[in-house]
């Protein structure tokens, strides 16, 4: 495979996947036993430093080179995300940390705030729950509703009429189940 055609081919390929800006110079190439050709091209992305963007050719007989891939590929300098660690391990490196972080900062700031939160609950009285107007109570009741201000209105009334309007209901079952029981 001539060098020459395989540069143009795989910076092609790379303009294909990736803006002209990201591609940097050649920076060697590979070939495998089975012909494939590897060339590596820098890689100008910022946050991917020591990374090479690859294009695999391969040529078959007479045919004209073909492209196999474009990729980014780490190399030897590349930044890699650093090896997994369990969940559970990093929740006890954690809940040490917090630990060791507790006992830094010493008990007597722990203290002292809750000392604080205990003498703010101990000024409370009475008057603290009175009706003052707060969201929290409305017409002097905590949920909401004063049983001394409903009143037995109009409204009220009628619903003893859709009372009778239910055994009216009723009462036309009855006479339809006559009628079929006289058949």
């Amino acid at each position: 495979m001539d060098e020459s055609i395989a540069r143009e081919l795989a910076l092609a390929a790379l303009r294909e996947v990736t803006p002209d800006s990201t591609i940097g110079e050649p920076a060697g190439s590979d070939v495998s036993e089975d012909g494939v050709v590897s060339l590596r091209f820098e890689n100008r992305l910022a946050g991917y430093p020591g990374w090479y963007w690859t294009v695999s050719l391969a040529q078959v007989d007479d045919a004209p080179p073909t492209v196999l891939e474009v990729e980014l590929l780490p190399g030897g300098d590349a930044l890699l995300a650093p090896e997994w660690v369990p969940w559970a391990v990093r929740l006890a490196e954690y809940q040490a940390a917090q630990a060791a972080q507790a006992e830094a900062s010493g008990d007597d700031e722990a203290d002292a705030e809750l000392e604080e939160v205990l003498v703010d609950v101990e000024d409370l009285d009475a008057e603290d729950f009175d009706t003052d107007g707060s969201p929290i109570l409305h017409a002097g009741d905590v949920d909401g509703v004063d049983i001394d201000e409903l009143v037995e209105g109009p409204d009220d009334e009628d619903d003893v009429d859709d009372a009778d309007d239910v055994d009216d209901a009723d009462d036309a079952d009855d006479s339809e189940e006559d009628a079929d029981a006289d058949v």
